[in-house]
């Protein structure tokens, strides 16, 4: 069997302990700032480097999420985050923003980096660009069938992540505006209030039409084995202890199991039936899960459904059960809307006025609550009380980080503390023996030195056996000999002395950060650009380049629109039509996902433009697409006008401001059960429309964005799915504030 990672959530310093305890080998946690899950409880400095220290003794990993997108006025308070992340020494860390990624790079090299399933990575193109940035880990996107991850981790070599359970997005990972767009709170900023969950209304009726199934793959196990996943990854960092220890040790009985029979997955489902989730299905995996992921007559609720509010006080509520309740329970009540409902803890419960630990079927029960409650919500169970002892943390020492290099020849062995300025080379002389069969190796001399002491944690930054010490053979009795050498050496070592990865590359960002020169405003109108249909409308300035899709080039097109989705069974076709367009003469190019780059590279004399919904919050991102050949950016759609003029100021690139037109909100692969003209209970109008080109469903606002020309800024309107002077527009977040 392969060795495959199980990857856990911790939303929580209990959520992480769950997590381990039921035999997950990695957890992802995140900070306070800078997470997709910012409105989670989160770790705070102090836990997380406790939790790091945890996990190690217990020879399992923590990734820490920072999977966000940045704006410029926050790169600075980033740059310390990252400092004390370096200094934590987390197995990795997760990001999003192409920017991030640059200054995790260049800035705190010791930091390994997986690029975030935010990023949209979802075929073989996008992988190699993710390799080529330094990320050693891809989690993809979620909306890949299993043909399509078949055939890509047959074309890829590097480390793949995929989830495995959970709760899914409608949307395409990392390209939701749905959020934002209805009151600022950014799914990519980790604030989303999940509006693909409520009600909506069409001329056909109403229903939840954004609302999917959660995800279990219990049965796909021997499969992804087969692929050469890397990692299963289960989402849930807003879930609680008892949620994180019953997946996990669903998805661990599976994967331990000598032989995987319908008894074993019968037995792990059994343990996942106490998870509380929704409706499980196979998520993206299939044509046919896709055909049925949403269900519009289902509230899309998370937990099981225990009755209805029929009272509501000004301190608590009354609710008539179908289902036992007890003290401990973890509840959400639900409004019918689908709006977010209120979710806390059972910790008093009243029958005719008696205060009652359990109450059952048919009892009508008084709940005390602090929180609104909507009256005909529906009382859901979301967990129980999952009692976790956080000591073991707290007692749990937090090591300093010795980086060591060692080096090796036929009579030394000799080890370096590179972080310590100054410590002499410590060494161990003897004539080691000639090697019959098995000759000592770099893997050999870094199992040695991994475990560390008690005071330090030990971490090998390179291993150099000279020329004669390549048939050289240690015994392991020597090698242990060698060991309790160096730790004794280390005893007095003077620990304020280490020095710390995360000071040095804070120093060295600002640096770099002061070293930029304020880009000069160019007060001159700069040459725009229309996105058009083939034959639609005028593009209004004879003067604008013409974009248009890379299928649909004709004589009059000056730019070719790159699709923002290509799966792997269609890539070497994309990769056709781009030649074809650059035989036709075309040398300007719209690219609007990173794979695309990737097929880009080998044109040299041509011009790159990013597009939504590649974003672009900030100028260290502006900085990676510059070297990876782009030659002018979009500014993500999502920033405000002082933050597109702090990018535009910093930015090495021509910045260009998507100025009018109809953007999608939300794009899927399910098959939505409406279809046209729908609205919320609060009167906001949408459109969904169906890309059958591209087997895509797309969500859009019924008003139309428009926003003033921003100076020193080049124009983008677009005219795919708007026309000229539409009536009704919106200025998204431009006059407000990304949260």
């Amino acid at each position: 069997m392969s060795n495959i990672e199980l990857l856990a959530p911790a939303g929580t310093p209990e959520a992480l302990i769950a997590a381990f305890s039921a035999g997950a080998d990695a957890v992802y946690a995140g900070l306070p700032r800078f997470n997709a899950r910012e409105r989670g409880e989160n770790f705070t400095v102090e836990n997380m480097r406790q939790a790091i220290a945890y996990a190690h003794k217990l020879h399992k990993k923590v990734y820490i999420t920072l999977n966000t997108l940045i704006k410029e006025s926050e790169l600075a308070d980033l740059a310390e985050y990252v400092a004390e992340i370096a200094d934590m020494q987390p197995d990795a860390v997760i990001v999003q923003d192409l920017g991030v990624l640059r200054m995790l790079r260049e800035f705190f090299p010791s930091l390994t980096i997986h690029a975030s399933t935010q990023m949209g990575i979802h075929n073989s193109a996008g992988v190699k660009m993710a390799e080529a940035m330094g990320v050693k880990r891809v989690i993809l996107e979620r909306q890949m069938t299993w043909e399509e991850l078949n055939l890509m981790c047959r074309n890829s070599s590097m480390e793949i992540e995929i989830f495995c359970h959970g709760a899914l997005c409608c949307s395409l990972s990392g390209s939701c505006l749905f959020s934002s767009y209805l009151g600022g709170a950014s799914g990519n900023r980790g604030k989303c209030k999940q509006p693909c969950r409520r009600r909506f209304f069409s001329k056909e009726g109403n229903g939840f039409f954004f609302s999917t199934a959660d995800l279990a793959t219990l049965e796909m196990i021997p499969e992804f084995r087969k692929l050469g996943v890397a990692s299963l990854k289960i989402e849930g960092r807003l879930k609680q202890p008892d949620y994180v220890y019953n997946a996990v040790k669903a998805y661990r009985t599976v994967l331990d199991a000598p032989e995987i029979t319908p008894a074993v997955i019968g037995e792990a489902r059994q343990i996942l039936a106490g998870t509380c989730g929704r409706r499980w299905s196979d998520g993206f995996f299939s044509e046919k899960s896709m055909r049925s992921l949403v269900r519009h007559d289902a509230l899309g609720a998370s937990g099981t459904l225990l009755g209805k509010v029929v009272a509501v006080g000004e301190s608590g509520f009354n609710a008539e059960l179908k289902q036992r309740l007890h003290i401990g329970d973890r509840l959400r009540v639900q409004p019918l809307s689908g709006d977010e409902g209120s979710a806390f803890t059972l910790t008093k419960l009243f029958i005719d006025r008696k205060i009652v630990s359990v109450a059952r079927p048919g009892d009508v029960v008084y709940i005390p609550c602090d929180k609104p409650v909507a009256m005909n919500g529906l009382l859901y169970k979301t967990g129980v009380s999952h009692s976790v002892d956080t000591k073991v943390l707290e007692n749990t020492p937090v090591r300093e980080t010795l980086e060591l290099s060692i080096n090796l020849t036929k009579d030394r062995l000799s080890v370096c503390v590179e972080n310590i300025d100054g410590t002499p080379v410590w060494e161990h002389n003897e004539e080691f023996q000639l090697a019959g069969k098995h000759p000592v190796n770099t893997g050999t001399l870094a199992a040695a030195f991994a475990s560390g002491t008690d005071e330090f944690e030990f971490r090998v930054v390179n291993i150099n056996i000279a020329p004669d010490g390549t048939d050289r053979f240690i015994p392991a009795s020597v090698l242990k000999k060698i060991r309790r050498a160096f730790d004794d050496y280390l005893t007095g070592l003077d620990t304020a002395s280490i020095r710390k990865a995360g000071a040095v590359g804070l120093m060295k960002f600002f640096e770099y950060y002061r070293s930029l020169a304020i880009q000069p405003i160019n007060t001159e109108r700069m040459r725009e650009t229309v996105a058009m249909r083939p034959h639609g409308a005028s593009a209004g300035n004879p003067k604008a380049w013409k974009a248009v899709s890379i299928l649909d080039i004709n004589n009059a097109t000056d730019e070719a629109i790159l699709p923002d989705y290509c799966p792997e069974s269609k890539l070497e076709g994309l990769k056709r039509a781009i030649e074809r367009a650059y035989l036709q003469g075309i040398r300007r190019y719209r690219a609007a996902s990173l794979f695309e780059l990737e097929l880009l590279k080998k044109y040299s004399d041509i011009t790159i433009t990013t597009t939504y919904p590649l974003p672009v919050a900030n100028s260290l991102a502006a900085a990676e697409l510059a070297a990876l050949g782009v030659n002018r950016v979009q500014a993500s759609l999502e920033l405000e006008k002082s933050s597109i003029e702090e990018l535009r100021d910093h930015s090495p690139l021509e910045l260009e401001i998507y100025r009018y037109g109809r953007f999608a909100l939300l794009t899927t692969r399910a098959t939505l059960p409406a279809e046209g003209e729908i609205e919320d209970n609060r009167a906001n109008k949408f459109s969904i429309r169906s890309d059958k080109r591209q087997g895509l469903t797309r969500l859009y606002a019924k008003s139309v964005f428009s926003i003033p020309h921003v100076a020193g800024t080049s124009d983008f309107y677009d005219l795919t799915q708007a026309r000229w002077n539409e009536p009704e527009t919106n200025s998204f977040n431009f006059e407000t504030s990304w949260l």
